[in-house]
């Protein structure tokens, strides 16, 4: 079985700890669950089929039962919160705890980095701009961001890139890329971080309306879907922005570092059809 810190779902943590004891024992969910202290037999098979929820008050005395402690009883309570929170803040409260904890215990959580990277505005953004600009110190490079940037954040974000494997940094003191492009991978964590950094970059944008119109181009229609419409529209989203990150890898020298925002949402609530809205009516009258 692997160790819990490869592990970002806990349901998927007490399956596999099931099914480890089945091949070496009769172990039934019977005994399982009398373990952790559950009168149902079947109260953790069905938390593993996703039918039930595991408490934060439960989840000590089923880590328990799976003979969890230490740091990893702890890790193992805070991916059942992180599974639970009711918000994005809540779940990067847990997430971040949950990688401070391995951290101090000199394990890797999986999507750590990319966590991190995703976080901040700064991460996409040096990375696009300091390789293109060789022999510039954390200072320049501070001043050639349109947002606000100290010199001392410049050089934290770098060796963040640096130990995430995202620039490389020569001999010179210069940065290159490792990959054209990043992408936002699978991992849930991953897109708690990505939504702040969407947050950012369009209080950004929001800004960014004061500029030339030379300097960024804005526009938007307000439409009328079906859920049909809707989805080959988003295929047609998907396919634009893989063209216009083709386009972007052609060329390998860069005067500019851009943010594109590609939107689409709803601006009303789903509308019933005719029928619904007549039966409402009546049943006002």
């Amino acid at each position: 079985m692997k160790d819990i810190v490869e592990y970002t779902d806990y349901r998927k943590y007490i399956q596999d700890y099931y099914e480890e004891q089945k091949r070496c024992s009769a172990f039934s969910w019977r005994e399982f669950a009398r373990a952790a202290g559950f009168s149902s037999a079947v109260y953790l098979k069905y938390i593993c089929e996703g039918k039930r929820n595991l408490s934060l008050g439960s989840a000590g005395s089923v880590a328990n039962a799976m003979g969890l402690a230490g740091f990893e009883c702890t890790y193992f309570v805070l991916m059942v919160s992180y599974a639970h929170a009711k918000n994005d803040a809540a779940k990067r409260d847990a997430f971040e705890k949950r990688c401070a904890l391995a951290n101090a215990h000199k394990v890797h959580v999986l999507g750590n980095e990319e966590f991190d990277y995703y976080k901040s505005w700064k991460n996409p953004v040096l990375r696009e701009l300091a390789p293109h600009m060789p022999g510039a110190k954390p200072l320049e490079m501070a001043h050639a961001c349109e947002q606000p940037i100290t010199a001392a954040e410049v050089t934290e974000t770098l060796n963040f890139l640096v130990k995430a494997n995202l620039l490389k940094k020569d001999r010179d003191g210069n940065y290159r890329q490792t990959e054209k492009s990043v992408s936002m991978g699978t991992a849930e964590a991953v897109s708690v971080a990505a939504r702040d950094l969407q947050r950012q970059m369009g209080e950004f944008a929001v800004k960014a309306l004061d500029l030339p119109l030379s300097e960024r181009d804005m526009s938007g229609v307000v439409l009328g879907l079906t859920q049909h419409a809707y989805e080959r529209i988003k295929k047609e989203i998907v396919d634009f922005r893989r063209r216009v990150v083709a386009i972007a890898t052609e060329d390998d020298e860069t005067e500019r570092v851009y943010r594109l925002n590609v939107q689409l949402f709803p601006m009303s609530d789903r509308l019933k059809k005719d029928k619904d809205f007549k039966g409402a009516e009546q049943n006002e009258k």
